[in-house]
Protein backbone atom coordinates (compact mmCIF):
# COMPACT_ATOMS: atom_id res chain seq x y z
CA UNK A 1 0.00 0.00 0.00
CA UNK A 2 0.86 2.98 -1.02
CA UNK A 3 0.30 5.60 1.60
CA UNK A 4 0.99 9.54 0.93
CA UNK A 5 0.41 12.92 2.51
CA UNK A 6 -2.06 15.34 1.83
CA UNK A 7 0.73 18.18 0.69
CA UNK A 8 2.10 15.49 -1.75
CA UNK A 9 -0.97 14.81 -3.33
CA UNK A 10 -1.82 18.56 -3.46
CA UNK A 11 2.12 19.13 -5.00
CA UNK A 12 1.11 15.91 -7.42
CA UNK A 13 -1.89 17.28 -8.64
CA UNK A 14 -0.63 20.70 -8.66
CA UNK A 15 2.36 19.17 -11.01
CA UNK A 16 -0.41 17.71 -13.51
CA UNK A 17 -2.14 20.77 -14.06
CA UNK A 18 1.13 23.08 -14.68
CA UNK A 19 2.78 20.53 -17.17
CA UNK A 20 -0.69 20.54 -18.97
CA UNK A 21 0.02 22.37 -21.55
CA UNK A 22 -3.66 23.50 -22.79
CA UNK A 23 -4.27 24.67 -18.93
CA UNK A 24 -0.89 26.64 -19.31
CA UNK A 25 -1.69 29.30 -21.51
CA UNK A 26 -5.40 29.70 -21.83
CA UNK A 27 -8.51 31.93 -22.13
CA UNK A 28 -11.64 31.37 -20.30
CA UNK A 29 -14.71 33.52 -21.19
CA UNK A 30 -17.22 34.57 -17.61
CA UNK A 31 -18.75 36.61 -15.61
CA UNK A 32 -17.27 38.19 -13.02
CA UNK A 33 -18.27 38.61 -9.01
CA UNK A 34 -16.97 38.65 -5.89
CA UNK A 35 -14.02 41.46 -7.42
CA UNK A 36 -11.97 42.88 -4.80
CA UNK A 37 -8.71 44.60 -5.33
CA UNK A 38 -6.76 45.29 -1.93
CA UNK A 39 -4.58 47.56 -0.90
CA UNK A 40 -1.46 44.93 -1.56
CA UNK A 41 -2.89 45.47 -5.57
CA UNK A 42 -3.21 42.19 -6.19
CA UNK A 43 -7.26 41.19 -7.20
CA UNK A 44 -9.26 38.90 -6.25
CA UNK A 45 -12.17 37.72 -8.01
CA UNK A 46 -14.59 34.59 -8.93
CA UNK A 47 -15.21 33.46 -12.57
CA UNK A 48 -19.08 31.88 -13.54
CA UNK A 49 -21.43 30.51 -16.14
CA UNK A 50 -24.46 28.66 -16.12
CA UNK A 51 -22.75 25.66 -15.45
CA UNK A 52 -19.77 26.34 -12.88
CA UNK A 53 -17.59 28.59 -10.89
CA UNK A 54 -13.59 29.07 -10.47
CA UNK A 55 -12.11 31.54 -8.31
CA UNK A 56 -9.30 33.87 -9.78
CA UNK A 57 -6.48 36.13 -8.54
CA UNK A 58 -5.14 38.73 -10.56
CA UNK A 59 -1.29 39.72 -9.25
CA UNK A 60 -0.31 43.31 -8.91
CA UNK A 61 2.39 42.83 -11.45
CA UNK A 62 -0.47 42.16 -14.05
CA UNK A 63 -3.32 44.56 -12.04
CA UNK A 64 -1.25 47.80 -12.53
CA UNK A 65 -1.46 47.92 -15.89
CA UNK A 66 -5.61 47.24 -16.41
CA UNK A 67 -6.87 50.41 -18.04
CA UNK A 68 -10.50 50.04 -16.94
CA UNK A 69 -11.98 49.48 -13.50
CA UNK A 70 -13.48 45.62 -13.51
CA UNK A 71 -16.82 45.41 -12.19
CA UNK A 72 -19.23 42.70 -10.57
CA UNK A 73 -21.78 41.50 -13.48
CA UNK A 74 -19.38 42.43 -16.17
CA UNK A 75 -18.75 40.21 -19.08
CA UNK A 76 -14.91 39.08 -19.37
CA UNK A 77 -12.18 36.97 -20.92
CA UNK A 78 -9.67 35.79 -18.58
CA UNK A 79 -5.96 35.48 -20.36
CA UNK A 80 -3.65 33.04 -17.76
CA UNK A 81 -3.60 29.58 -16.38
CA UNK A 82 -4.71 27.41 -14.22
CA UNK A 83 -3.02 26.00 -10.78
CA UNK A 84 -3.55 24.45 -7.46
CA UNK A 85 -3.21 27.24 -4.47
CA UNK A 86 -1.79 24.41 -2.03
CA UNK A 87 -2.88 25.48 0.85
CA UNK A 88 -6.91 25.43 0.32
CA UNK A 89 -6.22 22.43 -1.78
CA UNK A 90 -8.06 24.74 -4.59
CA UNK A 91 -6.95 24.98 -8.32
CA UNK A 92 -8.24 28.56 -9.60
CA UNK A 93 -7.55 30.95 -12.54
CA UNK A 94 -4.04 32.81 -12.44
CA UNK A 95 -5.23 35.72 -14.68
CA UNK A 96 -2.11 37.54 -16.65
CA UNK A 97 -5.26 40.02 -18.50
CA UNK A 98 -8.54 40.81 -18.15
CA UNK A 99 -10.15 41.76 -21.55
CA UNK A 100 -13.95 43.18 -21.65
CA UNK A 101 -16.46 40.76 -23.75
CA UNK A 102 -17.75 42.68 -26.28
CA UNK A 103 -15.95 46.23 -26.07
CA UNK A 104 -12.66 47.18 -25.99
CA UNK A 105 -10.32 47.32 -23.30
CA UNK A 106 -9.76 51.33 -23.86
CA UNK A 107 -13.18 52.01 -24.63
CA UNK A 108 -14.42 50.80 -21.74
CA UNK A 109 -11.73 52.77 -19.88
CA UNK A 110 -12.61 55.90 -21.70
CA UNK A 111 -16.53 55.19 -21.03
CA UNK A 112 -16.12 54.91 -17.30
CA UNK A 113 -13.87 57.74 -16.22
CA UNK A 114 -15.37 59.97 -18.80
CA UNK A 115 -18.60 59.14 -16.25
CA UNK A 116 -16.09 59.33 -12.78
CA UNK A 117 -14.61 62.87 -13.75
CA UNK A 118 -18.35 64.13 -15.19
CA UNK A 119 -19.69 63.70 -11.88
CA UNK A 120 -17.21 65.30 -9.90
CA UNK A 121 -17.85 68.37 -11.84
CA UNK A 122 -14.99 68.79 -13.64
CA UNK A 123 -16.15 68.90 -17.01
CA UNK A 124 -18.94 71.49 -16.01
CA UNK A 125 -18.95 74.90 -18.45
CA UNK A 126 -19.08 76.98 -15.78
CA UNK A 127 -15.92 76.47 -14.34
CA UNK A 128 -14.06 76.58 -17.85
CA UNK A 129 -11.94 80.26 -18.38
CA UNK A 130 -12.17 82.89 -21.26
CA UNK A 131 -9.33 83.04 -23.34
CA UNK A 132 -7.18 85.93 -23.62
CA UNK A 133 -7.79 88.61 -26.36
CA UNK A 134 -4.45 89.38 -27.06
CA UNK A 135 -1.79 86.89 -25.53
CA UNK A 136 1.85 87.76 -25.28
CA UNK A 137 3.29 84.28 -24.73
CA UNK A 138 1.72 80.78 -25.82
CA UNK A 139 2.69 77.74 -23.78
CA UNK A 140 2.93 75.05 -26.23
CA UNK A 141 3.20 71.16 -24.90
CA UNK A 142 3.45 68.52 -27.61
CA UNK A 143 6.29 66.14 -29.42
CA UNK A 144 8.73 68.43 -30.51
CA UNK A 145 9.09 66.75 -33.94
CA UNK A 146 5.50 66.24 -34.69
CA UNK A 147 3.46 68.04 -37.46
CA UNK A 148 1.41 69.68 -34.62
CA UNK A 149 4.30 71.84 -33.63
CA UNK A 150 4.92 73.02 -37.20
CA UNK A 151 1.12 73.78 -37.53
CA UNK A 152 1.03 75.91 -34.84
CA UNK A 153 4.30 77.67 -35.55
CA UNK A 154 3.15 78.46 -39.29
CA UNK A 155 -0.18 79.68 -38.00
CA UNK A 156 0.88 81.80 -35.36
CA UNK A 157 3.75 83.09 -37.30
CA UNK A 158 1.16 83.66 -40.48
CA UNK A 159 -1.43 84.93 -38.18
CA UNK A 160 0.90 87.75 -35.88
CA UNK A 161 4.49 87.58 -35.64
CA UNK A 162 4.75 89.13 -32.35
CA UNK A 163 3.43 86.37 -30.22
CA UNK A 164 5.53 84.93 -28.74
CA UNK A 165 5.57 80.72 -28.40
CA UNK A 166 7.08 78.70 -25.80
CA UNK A 167 7.62 74.82 -26.23
CA UNK A 168 7.71 72.40 -23.26
CA UNK A 169 8.66 69.28 -25.19
CA UNK A 170 6.94 65.85 -23.95
CA UNK A 171 6.10 62.87 -25.56
CA UNK A 172 2.47 62.55 -26.44
CA UNK A 173 1.83 58.61 -26.49
CA UNK A 174 3.03 55.68 -24.60
CA UNK A 175 3.72 54.92 -21.47
CA UNK A 176 5.88 57.84 -20.44
CA UNK A 177 3.64 60.21 -22.47
CA UNK A 178 1.27 61.22 -19.52
CA UNK A 179 3.93 62.11 -16.72
CA UNK A 180 6.03 64.03 -19.31
CA UNK A 181 2.60 66.25 -19.75
CA UNK A 182 1.58 66.49 -16.20
CA UNK A 183 5.07 68.05 -15.46
CA UNK A 184 4.76 70.54 -18.40
CA UNK A 185 1.60 71.85 -16.79
CA UNK A 186 3.35 72.02 -13.59
CA UNK A 187 6.40 74.35 -14.72
CA UNK A 188 4.23 77.06 -16.96
CA UNK A 189 2.08 76.93 -13.59
CA UNK A 190 4.54 77.41 -11.24
CA UNK A 191 8.06 78.40 -13.24
CA UNK A 192 7.45 80.03 -16.21
CA UNK A 193 4.30 81.59 -16.44
CA UNK A 194 2.28 82.06 -19.71
CA UNK A 195 -0.98 83.82 -20.87
CA UNK A 196 -2.30 80.45 -22.27
CA UNK A 197 -1.00 76.67 -22.80
CA UNK A 198 -1.85 74.58 -26.11
CA UNK A 199 -1.45 71.03 -25.05
CA UNK A 200 -1.92 68.33 -27.80
CA UNK A 201 -0.47 66.47 -31.02
CA UNK A 202 -2.03 65.32 -34.31
CA UNK A 203 -4.46 62.40 -35.09
CA UNK A 204 -3.91 59.13 -34.40
CA UNK A 205 -5.72 55.50 -33.22
CA UNK A 206 -7.26 55.60 -29.61
CA UNK A 207 -4.38 54.06 -28.22
CA UNK A 208 -2.01 56.52 -29.48
CA UNK A 209 -3.93 59.27 -28.27
CA UNK A 210 -4.43 57.16 -24.98
CA UNK A 211 -2.29 59.98 -23.02
CA UNK A 212 -4.49 62.60 -23.21
CA UNK A 213 -7.83 59.89 -21.49
CA UNK A 214 -5.30 59.47 -18.97
CA UNK A 215 -6.47 60.58 -15.27
CA UNK A 216 -3.57 62.44 -14.41
CA UNK A 217 -3.28 64.30 -17.41
CA UNK A 218 -7.31 65.45 -16.93
CA UNK A 219 -6.53 66.51 -13.33
CA UNK A 220 -3.49 67.94 -14.32
CA UNK A 221 -5.83 70.23 -17.22
CA UNK A 222 -8.67 71.09 -14.22
CA UNK A 223 -5.97 72.42 -12.01
CA UNK A 224 -4.07 74.81 -14.16
CA UNK A 225 -4.32 78.17 -13.10
CA UNK A 226 -3.37 79.82 -16.91
CA UNK A 227 -6.49 78.51 -19.43
CA UNK A 228 -5.84 75.92 -21.38
CA UNK A 229 -6.71 74.86 -24.96
CA UNK A 230 -6.89 70.86 -25.71
CA UNK A 231 -5.88 70.25 -29.71
CA UNK A 232 -5.95 66.31 -29.78
CA UNK A 233 -6.32 64.93 -33.07
CA UNK A 234 -8.71 65.32 -35.59
CA UNK A 235 -12.58 66.73 -35.92
CA UNK A 236 -14.14 63.38 -35.17
CA UNK A 237 -11.36 62.42 -32.80
CA UNK A 238 -12.81 63.49 -28.44
CA UNK A 239 -10.37 63.22 -25.68
CA UNK A 240 -11.46 63.45 -21.51
CA UNK A 241 -8.81 66.24 -22.16
CA UNK A 242 -10.94 67.80 -24.73
CA UNK A 243 -13.62 68.16 -22.30
CA UNK A 244 -12.03 69.32 -19.32
CA UNK A 245 -9.92 72.16 -21.39
CA UNK A 246 -10.79 75.78 -21.19
CA UNK A 247 -11.50 75.09 -24.86
CA UNK A 248 -11.12 72.71 -27.58
CA UNK A 249 -9.62 72.54 -30.97
CA UNK A 250 -10.09 70.01 -33.45
CA UNK A 251 -6.35 70.29 -34.48
CA UNK A 252 -3.37 72.08 -33.51
CA UNK A 253 -3.46 74.83 -36.64
CA UNK A 254 -7.41 75.59 -35.52
CA UNK A 255 -5.78 76.10 -31.35
CA UNK A 256 -3.43 78.65 -33.28
CA UNK A 257 -6.37 80.57 -34.90
CA UNK A 258 -8.28 80.72 -31.76
CA UNK A 259 -5.37 82.27 -29.72
CA UNK A 260 -3.39 83.97 -32.05
CA UNK A 261 -4.76 87.09 -33.55
CA UNK A 262 -4.79 87.78 -37.36
CA UNK A 263 -2.78 91.38 -37.35
CA UNK A 264 -4.93 92.17 -40.64
CA UNK A 265 -8.11 91.49 -38.52
CA UNK A 266 -6.70 93.30 -35.99
CA UNK A 267 -6.16 96.09 -38.15
CA UNK A 268 -9.43 96.18 -39.91
CA UNK A 269 -10.88 96.39 -36.38
CA UNK A 270 -8.59 98.76 -35.25
CA UNK A 271 -9.64 101.15 -38.10
CA UNK A 272 -13.27 100.16 -37.42
CA UNK A 273 -13.04 101.86 -33.85
CA UNK A 274 -11.22 104.83 -34.79
CA UNK A 275 -13.78 105.58 -38.00
CA UNK A 276 -17.13 104.86 -34.98
CA UNK A 277 -14.67 107.04 -32.53
CA UNK A 278 -14.27 109.70 -34.96
CA UNK A 279 -17.92 109.82 -35.73
CA UNK A 280 -19.01 109.60 -32.29
CA UNK A 281 -17.25 112.43 -31.06
CA UNK A 282 -18.20 114.77 -33.79
CA UNK A 283 -21.99 114.01 -33.55
CA UNK A 284 -20.97 115.01 -29.77
CA UNK A 285 -19.59 117.73 -30.50
CA UNK A 286 -22.52 118.99 -32.70
CA UNK A 287 -24.79 118.30 -30.03
CA UNK A 288 -22.76 120.20 -27.70
CA UNK A 289 -22.57 123.14 -30.08
CA UNK A 290 -26.09 122.90 -30.83
CA UNK A 291 -27.07 123.48 -27.04
CA UNK A 292 -24.49 126.14 -26.56
CA UNK A 293 -26.72 127.97 -29.32
CA UNK A 294 -29.42 127.56 -27.90
CA UNK A 295 -28.23 128.88 -24.31
CA UNK A 296 -27.20 131.90 -26.24
CA UNK A 297 -30.22 132.67 -27.48
CA UNK A 298 -32.41 131.92 -24.36
CA UNK A 299 -34.56 134.68 -22.37
CA UNK A 300 -32.34 133.60 -19.53
CA UNK A 301 -29.06 134.80 -20.79
CA UNK A 302 -30.65 137.81 -23.06
CA UNK A 303 -32.57 139.37 -20.44
CA UNK A 304 -32.21 138.16 -16.88
CA UNK A 305 -33.68 141.36 -15.19
CA UNK A 306 -36.36 140.38 -17.03
CA UNK A 307 -36.99 137.28 -15.24
CA UNK A 308 -35.27 138.49 -11.74
CA UNK A 309 -38.16 141.22 -11.91
CA UNK A 310 -41.01 138.59 -12.20
CA UNK A 311 -39.44 136.86 -9.68
CA UNK A 312 -39.39 139.57 -7.39
CA UNK A 313 -43.12 140.38 -7.78
CA UNK A 314 -44.00 136.69 -7.20
CA UNK A 315 -41.69 137.25 -3.80
CA UNK A 316 -43.77 140.03 -2.96
CA UNK A 317 -47.07 138.90 -3.52
CA UNK A 318 -46.15 136.04 -1.13
CA UNK A 319 -44.76 138.03 1.47
CA UNK A 320 -47.49 140.00 1.84
CA UNK A 321 -49.86 136.92 1.70
CA UNK A 322 -47.71 135.67 4.59
CA UNK A 323 -48.05 138.60 6.66
CA UNK A 324 -51.99 138.99 5.85
CA UNK A 325 -51.79 135.17 7.25
CA UNK A 326 -49.92 136.25 9.95
CA UNK A 327 -51.99 139.32 10.94
CA UNK A 328 -54.98 137.22 10.92
CA UNK A 329 -53.61 134.31 13.29
CA UNK A 330 -52.44 136.87 15.77
CA UNK A 331 -56.22 138.71 15.99
CA UNK A 332 -57.85 135.27 16.70
CA UNK A 333 -55.49 134.45 19.10
CA UNK A 334 -55.99 137.98 20.93
CA UNK A 335 -59.73 137.74 20.73
CA UNK A 336 -59.09 134.18 22.36
CA UNK A 337 -57.22 134.90 24.62
CA UNK A 338 -59.99 138.08 25.76
CA UNK A 339 -62.61 135.33 25.95
CA UNK A 340 -60.92 132.65 28.14
CA UNK A 341 -59.56 136.03 30.47
CA UNK A 342 -62.98 136.80 31.43
CA UNK A 343 -63.98 133.15 32.09
CA UNK A 344 -61.36 133.30 33.90
CA UNK A 345 -61.77 136.68 35.92
CA UNK A 346 -65.69 135.65 36.76
CA UNK A 347 -64.14 132.44 38.42
CA UNK A 348 -61.24 134.33 40.12
CA UNK A 349 -62.24 134.15 44.01
CA UNK A 350 -59.85 137.42 44.71
CA UNK A 351 -62.67 139.46 42.31
CA UNK A 352 -65.56 138.03 45.22
CA UNK A 353 -63.42 139.27 47.99
CA UNK A 354 -63.15 142.98 46.50
CA UNK A 355 -66.96 143.13 46.64
CA UNK A 356 -66.93 143.09 49.85
CA UNK A 357 -67.47 139.11 51.15
CA UNK A 358 -64.31 137.55 52.86
CA UNK A 359 -63.34 133.76 53.54
CA UNK A 360 -63.12 131.81 56.73
CA UNK A 361 -60.38 128.41 57.07
CA UNK A 362 -59.39 126.92 59.94
CA UNK A 363 -56.09 126.75 61.04
CA UNK A 364 -54.92 124.20 59.04
CA UNK A 365 -56.58 125.87 55.94
CA UNK A 366 -59.79 124.03 55.35
CA UNK A 367 -62.47 126.37 54.26
CA UNK A 368 -65.81 126.68 56.62
CA UNK A 369 -68.70 126.16 54.30
CA UNK A 370 -71.44 125.23 57.26
CA UNK A 371 -71.84 125.82 60.57
CA UNK A 372 -71.19 121.76 61.58
CA UNK A 373 -67.56 122.14 59.94
CA UNK A 374 -66.78 124.07 63.59
CA UNK A 375 -67.01 124.12 67.11
CA UNK A 376 -66.91 127.08 69.58
CA UNK A 377 -63.54 127.38 70.58
CA UNK A 378 -61.83 126.83 67.43
CA UNK A 379 -59.10 128.97 65.47
CA UNK A 380 -60.30 130.77 62.43
CA UNK A 381 -58.64 133.09 60.10
CA UNK A 382 -60.99 135.56 58.22
CA UNK A 383 -59.60 136.35 54.26
CA UNK A 384 -60.33 139.80 53.55
CA UNK A 385 -59.95 142.04 50.59
CA UNK A 386 -56.62 143.76 51.88
CA UNK A 387 -55.70 140.90 54.49
CA UNK A 388 -56.04 138.13 57.37
CA UNK A 389 -58.24 138.03 60.51
CA UNK A 390 -57.08 135.50 63.19
CA UNK A 391 -59.94 135.10 65.76
CA UNK A 392 -61.97 132.51 68.47
CA UNK A 393 -65.36 130.95 68.14
CA UNK A 394 -67.31 132.09 70.83
CA UNK A 395 -70.56 130.09 69.87
CA UNK A 396 -72.64 128.86 66.45
CA UNK A 397 -76.17 129.01 65.04
CA UNK A 398 -77.67 127.04 62.97
CA UNK A 399 -80.02 128.26 60.46
CA UNK A 400 -83.38 126.32 60.85
CA UNK A 401 -84.13 124.12 57.76
CA UNK A 402 -87.32 126.55 56.98
CA UNK A 403 -84.79 129.63 56.98
CA UNK A 404 -82.40 127.93 54.83
CA UNK A 405 -85.35 126.82 52.34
Amino acid sequence: MNVISVSELTSAIKSLLENNHRLAALFVRGELSNYKRYQSGHCYFTLKDSGAVIRGVMFRSRAQYLKFEPRDGMKVIVAGHIAVYERDGQYQLYADQLIPDGVGELSLAYAQLKDKLSREGLFDDNRKRALPVLPKTVGVITSPNGAALRDIITVSKRRHGGVRLVLYPARVQGMEAPGEICRALDVFNRLYPVDIIIVGRGGGSLEELWAFNDEKVVRAIAASTIPVISAVGHETDFTLSDFVADRRAATPSQAAELIVPDVRELGRYIGALTSTLETGMKNLLRNHKQKVVRLQNSRALRSPQDILAARQQAVDVKRDRLLQAFRTIVAGKQQSFHVAAGKLAVLNPLAVLNRGYSVTRKLGGTIIRRVSDIEPGDMVEIILRDGLIAAQVSHKEETSEKNKK
